[in-house]
């Protein structure tokens, strides 16, 4: 058969329609391989980066309940995936909020590709982050180096690693291209001081690491900006210093407990039809609260007039201008802490300071 495949080749090849070299069927030699000089700097530091964090890097499956049709029976199902990373050895896993939000259960898979059930720790939605715990043995666990966001930079390069699949780990890289910016939690509550990045965020990588070049973590990868839903080079991520107070506490507490002034305020629109300046209107002090307890007065309605009460415009000198910005500054603190608060009253400013309580929520 081959001998006759030949001669019709070399037939074929004497009318011009086949050429003479591949009548001929030469041997396929691959061609040589061209040398190349060593990986550049840059791209020997995204490989040590990668190598480095990557064990440290989970894929989050979110289980839910389903009831098959046909026998009845109520089973764990796969709602959805997301990426997180071991905080420590214990077996702490941070994530996004939204990555678990109205799961039932969840499973973390390591680099190694072993598997395991996860106990859900604590979560603040009102900054889109959890914590779950996973029974894994410590020396399987490689919590991510911690950064610092405070003092990053806009064209500062980092670098996003996900698990969206649990499969195997992906590299994005990019600069931070904007900072101190504001998205919104699934509580509708802003998220300030936002890290933008165009490092490639895309669905499922949702809680995985955004790191600087040593490899630190800076910011948890939360949200994109696409009308796709593909990245379209604007990303945001928690920044470092913000999840760094808050997965501490809720490792703790297993919530995030808010410290209370023991005070109702106002709507802002009392501030403009009032002539108030920008600040939080106090309308209602509970007794025996912090406030009551430092002399804190509300306003009130008497004979047709309103009796001035107090406003706050700064919580340990940070201007507080809205309720949103009144909850933020005290989440940074914590039942029990002492803060200044800088209060207007009927034109005249003071300081006041106040021991905080714990809050009922």
């Amino acid at each position: 058969m081959r001998t006759f495949l030949t001669i019709s080749l070399l037939a074929l090849a004497m009318t011009g329609l086949v050429p003479a070299a591949e009548a001929a069927r030469p041997a396929a030699v691959p061609r040589a391989v061209t040398p190349r000089a060593p990986l550049d700097a840059e791209e020997q530091n995204n490989i040590a980066v990668f190598r480095t964090v990557s064990p440290s890097v989970v894929n989050i499956t979110a289980l839910g309940l389903e009831r098959d049709f046909f026998s009845l029976n109520v089973q764990q199902v796969p709602q959805g995936t997301g990426t997180g990373f071991v905080w420590d050895t214990a077996g702490h896993v941070v994530t996004n909020f939204h990555v678990i939000q109205g799961a039932n259960a969840a499973r973390v898979t390591l680099a190694d590709q072993s598997s395991y059930k996860a106990e859900l720790v604590g979560a603040f939605p009102d900054r889109d982050l959890a914590v779950l715990r996973i029974a894994a043995l410590a020396a399987q666990l490689k919590p991510v180096p911690l950064g610092t966001s405070r003092d990053l930079q806009v064209g500062q390069k980092v670098y996003a690693i996900g698990n969206p699949f649990g499969l195997d780990q992906t590299l994005t890289t990019g600069i931070i291209s904007a900072l101190n910016r504001e998205i919104e939690s699934v509580t509708r509550r802003p998220i300030k001081g936002a890290i933008q990045t165009d490092a490639a965020i895309n669905p499922g990588n949702s809680g995985g690491p955004l790191l600087d070049s040593a490899g630190r973590l800076v910011g948890v990868n939360t949200a994109i900006y696409s009308p796709t839903g593909a990245s379209a080079g604007i990303g945001f991520a928690i920044p470092v210093d913000e999840v760094n107070r808050i997965v501490p506490r809720l490792i703790r507490d297993g919530r995030m407990v808010r410290p209370a002034l023991g005070v109702t305020t106002a709507p802002p629109e009392w501030n403009r039809t009032l002539g108030l300046p920008r600040g939080v209107a106090i309308v209602r002090v509970q007794a025996q609260g912090p406030a009551a307890k430092a002399g804190l007065k509300p306003f009130a309605r008497g004979e047709g007039r309103v009796i001035p009460g107090d406003v706050i415009t700064a919580i340990n000198g940070q201007p507080v201008a809205t309720l949103d910005d009144m909850l933020t500054a005290l989440e940074r603190l914590q039942p029990g802490d002492g803060c200044v608060l800088t209060l207007w009253r009927a034109g005249q400013t003071r300081q006041q300071r106040v021991t905080l309580a714990e809050s009922d929520d």
